[in-house]
C-alpha cells in the first residue's frame, strides 16, 4: 500500500487493530450480503435503517443525510474511529487487513475516504498518510471528534439550505477543514461503488455514475450494477475498465494531483511517485 512508495517511518495500522464497528447507511435497499462481508472481517455491524415516510416532502439526498446524522451522533460517542458505509458498497475482500490510511496520532485528524470520487490529494506525511478530497460517503472512517463536528454540518445544511435537493457530501472536507481537522485518502480504493444511478442526481443536471477507479481487491461480492443473466461478467468488466480508464485519465489531466499544490509541495517527487503507483495494477 502506501508505504511500498512513501517510505514511512513506522507501518500504519490495519483497519481491524482500530475500528471494532461498521454503520451502515440504508433506506430500502437489501443489505444481507454487505452485512455479512463486514461481519466476516470482525467487524460488529449496525444497521441504520432512513426513517423517510413514502410522502416525504423532504429530498431523498437530505434524508440520506441526515441518517449519517444519526450515524455521526453515535460515532461521536465511541471511543475508537468508526466504518461507516452506505448500502451500495461492495467492500473487497480482507479489507479489515488493509491500512488504516490517517494519522490517528494527530488530534487533527478528521476523516478518510476509503472509497474516492473526483479525489485530489493535497500532500504527503512522512508516514505515507495521503491527505486530500472526495465528494462521495460511500464508505469512510471518522474520528470521534470529527463525527461531532460534520453534525454541525448537517445542521448548517438544514438552516441554509432546508430540506431540498443540495449536494452536501461535496461540502464535507470543506467543513471540516475550516473546524481545522486535516482529511485522508486511501492509497487505493477498499471496495466498489455497486449502486445504480440516483435519478435525484439526474434530475439536479448530475449524472450521479461514479466508480472506484483502481481497487484494493477483489469484490467480496457481485455488484448491483452488474445484475444477472449470463452476460453479467461482460457487463461488470467493462464497466470496471471505463473506470479504470477514466482515473488514469483524471491522473495525465492533472486532476487527481494537480499542477499547481505539485508545484508547491515539499516533496513533489513522492507526491508524483505515489499518484502514478496507485495506477499501476492489472486488477480492472
Amino acid at each position: 500500500m502506501t508505504h511500498d512508495v512513501a517510505s514511512p517511518v513506522t507501518q500504519p495500522p490495519l483497519l481491524k487493530d482500530e475500528i471494532q464497528q461498521a454503520f451502515i447507511i440504508a433506506y430500502r435497499e437489501e443489505t444481507e450480503l454487505l452485512e455479512q462481508a463486514l461481519a466476516n472481517e470482525g467487524w460488529q455491524v449496525k444497521l441504520f435503517r432512513n426513517e423517510r415516510s413514502p410522502d416525504s416532502s423532504c429530498a431523498a439526498i437530505y434524508c440520506c443525510m441526515m441518517n449519517h446524522r444519526r450515524a455521526w451522533v453515535q460515532a461521536a460517542a465511541e471511543p475508537h474511529p468508526t466504518l461507516i458505509v452506505e448500502a451500495d458498497f461492495v467492500p473487497v475482500v480482507g479489507m479489515s487487513s488493509l491500512p488504516l490510511p490517517m494519522d490517528l496520532s494527530q488530534p487533527s485528524t478528521g476523516l478518510c475516504w476509503l472509497y474516492t470520487c473526483a479525489a485530489q490529494i493535497y500532500s504527503l506525511s512522512p508516514d505515507g498518510f495521503a491527505e486530500g478530497f472526495s465528494t462521495s460517503l460511500v464508505a469512510y472512517v471518522v474520528t470521534p471528534a470529527a463525527a461531532r463536528c460534520l453534525c454541525g454540518l448537517a445542521d448548517w445544511v438544514h438552516k441554509h439550505h432546508g430540506t431540498g435537493y443540495f449536494n452536501f457530501d461535496s461540502e464535507v472536507d470543506k467543513y471540516l477543514r475550516s473546524h481545522g481537522f486535516k482529511n485522508y485518502i486511501s492509497f487505493r480504493n477498499y471496495g466498489e461503488h455497486g449502486g445504480i444511478p440516483n435519478p435525484e442526481h439526474r434530475q439536479h443536471g448530475i449524472s450521479g455514475i461514479h466508480r472506484a477507479d483502481v481497487l484494493a481487491g477483489p469484490l467480496a461480492f457481485r455488484p448491483l450494477y452488474a445484475r444477472t443473466g449470463h452476460l453479467w461478467r461482460s457487463r461488470y468488466f467493462g464497466i470496471r475498465l471505463k473506470a479504470r480508464l477514466k482515473g488514469i485519465g483524471r491522473l495525465l489531466l492533472g486532476r487527481f494531483l494537480r499542477p499547481k499544490i505539485l508545484r508547491k509541495a515539499s516533496t513533489p517527487r513522492r507526491m508524483l511517485q505515489w499518484a502514478i503507483a496507485r495506477q499501476i495494477v492489472l486488477r480492472l
